[in-house]
């Protein structure tokens, strides 16, 4: 496929692969995500027509059906790009396609960074963007000895491999570090851990179900022992989201923190107007996510470069994505040409009562670092009690 413009007429079809889970450990933020794309194609639609040529697939959480949608996608039915996965599990099995077939994947989740893919554009945070400016807010606060728990795969190995590296750097100590695998909601041995160790804060890097069975936990050993409550010692997530709060229940998770580039709440007029697109498609009551957002602007920045550069080349959209900034409701987008991830908001939001978040802190949008290469120029935070 090409496409191919006189002046600002196209003539060809911008064919976009969409690539969500709706089902399984993470079937929540891949059907929130699914929506923020459906959202984008509406509104392209409405200005290019049926020239825009959405290709969804559902892989039902399985990742040989990622392998199988994403071969269709780039081999049978003319896509060069995919919006697509959840998981740095099922983003890795498809690369190599992704790469044999000179397409790009459009990644829009927080993940563990190290990674700088050519056919990939990084959309979702790496560590510098969210576990780093986390860290810098609880240390001073909250002190440096956490317990760290995990999804025993990649995100939840390298975040806290890095946590422990920052720990260490700032003198303090991880008190525990624990892993479950994927859907495992048997959490009590270590929420006795913790009660036993009594670290500082939490380190959440739990996925799904796992995430939500600890959180439910977490609370009732805070009922037991004021010691343990969000005001005291908090869970803290870099990927946890609005559209997982239901799952884990009103009030459950209240007062607990997580880190993200977008969060419902945000009162800038770029959100105003987004909620109000979203409110005329999904009704008033739906709470927008980052994983929502990320997809909506990943679909409308891909097709809109592929318009702007006439071509569905990726070296072209790519060239086209590092020209100028792009309005998006994250804020202007521009995307590094060397290491293909865009510059991020950060945003610590805590729990509310209504299934929300409340923003706590938040930075300008920061450069990706996805090696860390900057790090060592960082200064150690400097700790202090906060009274």
């Amino acid at each position: 496929m090409r496409l191919f413009r006189f002046g600002f007429v196209m003539h060809d079809a911008v064919k976009i692969g969409i690539l969500y889970s709706t089902i399984g450990p993470y079937g929540s933020m891949g059907r929130d995500a699914r929506d923020g794309a459906k959202l984008a194609i509406d509104e392209l639609m409405k200005t290019y027509g049926d020239r825009i040529k959405p290709e969804f697939v559902d892989p039902k959480a399985h990742i040989p059906n990622y392998l199988d949608g994403a071969r269709t996608m780039l081999r049978d039915r003319g896509c060069r790009h995919i919006v697509g996965t959840i998981t740095s599990l099922a983003r890795k099995e498809v690369l190599p396609l992704v790469e044999k077939h000179d397409g790009l994947l459009w990644y829009m989740c927080p993940y563990e960074g190290f990674e700088a893919n050519e056919n990939v554009v990084y959309i979702g945070g790496c560590p510098n963007q969210h576990l780093l400016p986390v860290f810098d807010y609880l240390l001073p606060r909250y002190g440096n000895r956490p317990y760290l728990v995990g999804a025993n795969y990649v995100w939840g190995w390298e975040m806290n491999r890095l946590a422990r590296e920052l720990i260490g750097a700032a003198g303090g100590e991880v008190l525990g570090e624990r892993y479950l695998p994927f859907e495992e909601t048997a959490v009590e041995r270590i929420v006795s851990d913790i009660e036993q160790r009594r670290p500082s804060f939490i380190l959440n890097n739990l996925i799904g179900p796992s995430s939500y069975a600890f959180l439910a936990a977490i609370k009732a050993l805070g009922a037991r022992d004021p010691a343990f409550r969000p005001e005291n010692c908090p869970v803290v997530s870099c990927d946890l989201t609005e559209c997982e709060l239901s799952d884990i229940g009103v009030g459950v998770a209240t007062g607990q923190l997580s880190a993200a580039a977008y969060f419902d709440s945000l009162a800038t007029p770029e959100n105003v107007d987004f909620k109000q697109k979203v409110a005329a498609r999904f009704g008033a009551s739906r709470r927008i996510s980052s994983v929502f957002a990320c997809a909506y602007t990943s679909l409308k920045l891909c097709a809109e470069a592929i318009i702007a550069a006439g071509t569905d080349d990726p070296v072209a959209v790519r060239q086209r994505l590092s020209a100028s900034p792009a309005r998006s409701v994250l804020g202007p987008i521009l995307i590094d040409p060397e290491t293909h991830h865009a510059a991020l908001p950060f945003h610590l939001g805590r729990i509310t009562d209504e299934n929300g978040f409340e923003i706590v802190t938040s930075q300008a949008a920061i450069a990706a670092d996805p090696y860390l290469t900057g790090r060592n120029r960082r200064p150690v935070p400097q700790l202090r009690v906060v009274s």
